[in-house]
């Protein structure tokens, strides 16, 4: 089981990974708060998804947030290192997503 710290420097790392990439900036026009619940954990993060990137990461829980995600410590781990794919976690349950149907759409292209 991955730690704490461990989630938030990968989220954290995804963030700059994602400022490295305008491309995805200009697929992904979302505004909007999330939050990643770490399962195993009982740990949240927030922040906001702004034009392809993840902005003001902090942690705890944002019960208005507009994208929920809910994930185990390893297989968040595994998704950002591309050893897990996301189609595949969604469908065998090992990831949830909760958010609109357009916001499925756009985030798609993120992943």
């Amino acid at each position: 089981m991955a730690t704490a710290d461990q989630c938030r420097a990968v989220l954290e790392e995804l963030a700059a990974r994602l400022v490295t990439y305008p491309d995805a900036a200009r697929r992904v026009d979302l505004d909007r708060s999330f939050t990643c619940h770490i399962r195993d954990l009982d740990v949240h993060f927030h922040g906001r998804l702004a034009q392809g990137r993840i902005v003001d990461l902090n942690d705890g829980d944002d019960p208005r947030a507009d994208i929920r995600l809910v994930v185990t410590s390893d297989d968040l781990l595994a998704l950002v290192a591309g050893e897990l794919n996301v189609a595949k976690a969604w469908a065998s349950g090992r990831l949830s997503i909760h958010a609109s149907f357009r916001d499925l759409l756009k985030l798609r292209s993120l992943m």
